[in-house]
């Protein structure tokens, strides 16, 4: 079997080690957490998760809901770790954090096969230096077969340049939002309901605070007023649109949130049936129900005007903060340019990437690339040679796109029926996704075979 350095023990890297072990491969796993943290993490825990705490939709004629199934499939880590932690959130697939990573960094710490070095790694050798048997003579030094680059978006500026330096300096980059957190004892329940949108869930996953159009005129103002913090190591800033800050959604217009996070439509007021000009949803957090996340609240505020502006809403105006928003810078590669759609990088096949780096955006889209670089590096490693799944799969498209978007307007996605190849044809929308769900699962169970083989 084959003996593998991953640099980066996310979710990405900490997939693809797990999975990699379980196959009976050797793998170094380096993480420089909590000796270096970066600008958003808080802990030193593996798959720490730095966003949202919601894996999104779980029905599976959503292309999120499949991916996720697809990965239970092929036994995931991050699926099974996730389910352990889960709490109640409507029809979406939110976790506990602090539970899920503890779970994952404990699977990890378990595993025999997997060696866990705290330390940071700024090149992208395959030496090993810790196994150097004769000074700087490299012909005495053990080797790794593959290396795989699953830093995330917030890589190590010596660990970026060396990326740079490897792939030929045209690296992308864009910023990243974080939404604040709430205590659960510091709101006002007479001026919130609990529902989840068009009743989906069990009626008590999600608060709502309610807006009059007074109210929301006036949040929008002071939104749009409010200081933020400036952006030092670049020029401009270049957000991604799944991801985008709260004021930066409301400069586009006074009606923006009110058809973005803000939607009030299947949140009518269990009593009174009537619909408000706007609504905030605040998501559990965790299983003791202490903390609430704002729902599409990532921001880049300062910390006065996020007190302000936040404590405007109903029901928030005492509201204390468990961690507020922040902004971070996100880089990823230029798939299309560098990469192949198993994720080996063009320039060395030994060489990987995994995860956000690549340009998928996403909890589950990351873990999911990790979890296809460890079935390629499996499959290379027995076969010296491998295939990527099938695009008409969630798994699949996630190389696809990586791979074969156009590399001149080339940005971070999360999994869309968009990116999963049509092989149904015409059909009735519904009919059409519950076909091309059987498809992709069918295929799946078949390929998933590796997993046990």
């Amino acid at each position: 079997m084959s003996r593998i350095k991953i640099i980066g023990a996310g979710l990405a890297g900490s997939e693809c080690a797990f999975s990699l072990a379980r196959r009976g491969h050797s793998v170094d796993l380096f993480e420089m957490r909590p000796a270096r943290s970066t600008a958003a993490h808080q802990g030193g825990n593996l798959a720490e998760l730095v966003c949202s705490n919601s894996f999104r939709s779980s029905n599976v004629t959503n292309a999120v809901g499949l991916l996720k199934h697809e990965m239970t499939l092929m036994q995931s880590l991050v699926m099974r770790c996730g389910e352990e932690a889960r709490v109640p959130a409507g029809d979406a697939f939110a976790v506990d954090r602090e539970r899920f990573a503890e779970a994952v960094t404990g699977a990890i710490a378990n595993e025999p096969s997997i060696t866990l070095r705290r330390e940071e790694v700024e090149s992208l050798d395959l030496w090993d230096r810790h196994s150097c048997l004769s000074g700087t003579d490299k012909s005495v030094r053990a080797t790794y077969d593959f290396l795989v680059v699953a830093t995330g978006p917030l890589t190590s500026q010596p660990l970026f340049h060396a990326i740079d330096e490897f792939l030929g300096r045209d690296g992308l980059y864009f910023y990243d939002a974080i939404a604040p957190i709430v205590a659960a004892d510091s709101l006002d329940y007479s001026k919130l309901y609990w529902k989840s949108r068009y009743g989906k869930g069990s009626g008590t996953d999600y608060l709502n605070a309610p807006m009059t159009h007074a109210e929301y005129d006036a949040f929008v103002a002071a939104l749009l007023a409010a200081e933020l913090y400036p952006l030092h190591d670049f020029e401009h800033a270049v957000h991604f649109e799944g991801c985008l800050p709260v004021e930066e959604i409301a400069s586009r217009g006074i009606d923006t949130l009110r058809f973005g996070p803000m939607k009030p439509v299947g949140l009518e007021h269990p009593v009174t049936g009537e619909r408000p000009h706007a609504v905030v949803q605040l998501r559990k957090e965790d299983l003791s129900d202490e903390y609430f996340n704002l729902v599409g609240f990532q921001t880049k505020m300062k910390v006065g005007a996020q007190q302000q502006v936040i404590r405007m809403i109903p029901g928030l105006e005492n509201a204390q903060f468990a961690r507020f928003g922040s902004m971070h810078r996100n880089t990823f590669i230029n798939g299309p340019r560098h990469l192949r759609n198993t994720f080996q990088t063009k320039k060395d096949d030994r060489i990987f990437f995994a995860g956000q780096i690549t340009g998928v955006e996403g909890y589950v889209e990351s873990a999911a690339v990790g979890l296809l670089t460890a079935r390629y590096i499996d499959e290379l490693a027995r076969h010296g040679d491998t295939r990527p799944l099938p695009y008409h799969t969630a798994l699949g498209a996630l190389g696809r796109h990586v791979a074969e978007s156009s590399p001149d307007r080339y940005q971070p996605s999360n999994v869309t029926w968009a990116l999963i190849e049509d092989v149904i044809g015409r059909a009735k929308k519904i009919e059409k996704r519950e076909r091309q769900v059987a498809r992709a699962v069918a295929d799946i169970t078949t390929l998933s075979a590796w997993q046990t083989a």
